[in-house]
């Protein structure tokens, strides 16, 4: 006869080895639930996280970039500006277009600044 642990017996071991297996399963199987259902229930992020792009979403960026090409019409200045922000003159192009690149924030910065100076009258490399 098996054990007996308060005064209950037990079944022989070969039966508590098949409950202790199958206990782990149904622990293994309600962790892998427990993922799936945090990972379904989680908050996914919204389309406002979403890069935007230019265009009619963007109506700041475009008066921007109107302001910057009537500034950049004149001979070179495309070339000065570029120079002021440290970046290729074809990424400056880019920028512009709005076809492959967009700049960051500290560039987006830094054009507002060499638009404001330059309007002014002043040379915003100094």
């Amino acid at each position: 006869m098996g054990y007996k642990i308060a005064s209950m017996p037990l079944p022989n071991h070969a039966k508590i080895r098949l409950w202790l297996e199958l206990g782990d399963a149904l622990a293994i199987a309600a962790e892998t639930g427990r993922r799936r259902a945090h990972s379904a229930l989680r908050p996914h992020r919204s389309a406002s996280y979403a890069t935007r792009r230019p265009g009619a979403e963007s109506p700041m960026w475009n008066v921007c970039v109107t302001l910057l090409r009537e500034e950049l019409k004149r001979r070179g200045m495309k070339t000065q500006l570029a120079r002021y922000l440290g970046i290729p003159r074809q990424r400056l192009h880019d920028f512009l277009t709005g076809k492959s690149r967009l700049p960051d924030a500290e560039l987006t910065l830094r054009l507002l600044h060499w638009l404001n100076e330059t309007r002014a009258g002043r040379n915003p490399a100094v």
